[in-house]
């Protein structure tokens, strides 16, 4: 049910999914989405934990780096998760039904900012260390779009190593620059 779910947000959003979609997609009856998720909010929010899941299971590189090395991990991290194909479907998914409809982008904040996000500020260690956190976040969030979803030249056809090798020390001064 999660599967279909994913490709039905995937494929019309988070405004157009219906509860009744993503059973008929899974090929069950609706009230048994309803009756393991609830809500449409509800099986959006486990449908993107699910594709999310990827990115909480290596966050714990850019967690356990030294200090000096967080923004090249995020960095290649965010990078990697969007170049592979597996995880690239799912991420768009979630941007595309993140920005058109404020629910879905609730449910996403959410996740971001309690699993990533905080974690990522307490280990800087600096009064506005979130304000720091949510900077580089910005940061990758608007390459991902302009290189995975707009799709613009040079940046969507560039190595994605030369991609890190620059975007990475921006990333680290927004972490820990002065």
């Amino acid at each position: 049910m999660l599967d279909a779910a994913r490709e039905e947000f995937s494929a019309r959003g988070y405004e157009k999914t219906s509860v009744r979609g993503i059973a008929k997609s899974a090929g069950v009856d609706s009230a048994l989405v309803h009756h393991y998720f609830g809500t449409k909010e509800q099986v959006f929010e486990a449908a993107v934990e699910g594709a999310f899941a990827p990115v909480l299971a290596a966050r714990n590189t850019v967690l356990d780096a030294p200090l000096d090395e967080v923004g090249e991990r995020m960095t290649r991290m965010i990078i990697g998760l969007w170049e592979n194909p597996a995880t690239r479907a799912p991420l768009l998914a979630i941007v595309r039904s993140a920005v058109n409809n404020e629910t879905a982008a609730g449910v996403f904040r959410r996740l971001v900012a309690s699993q990533l996000l905080r974690r990522i500020a307490g280990q800087i260690g600096r009064p506005d260390a979130e304000l720091r956190a949510e900077l580089a976040a910005a940061q990758l969030v608007g390459v991902a779009m302009i290189r995975y979803v707009i799709k613009v030249e040079p940046l969507a056809s560039a190595d994605p190593e030369q991609i890190i090798r620059r975007l990475a020390p921006v990333v680290q001064g927004h972490l820990t620059g002065d």
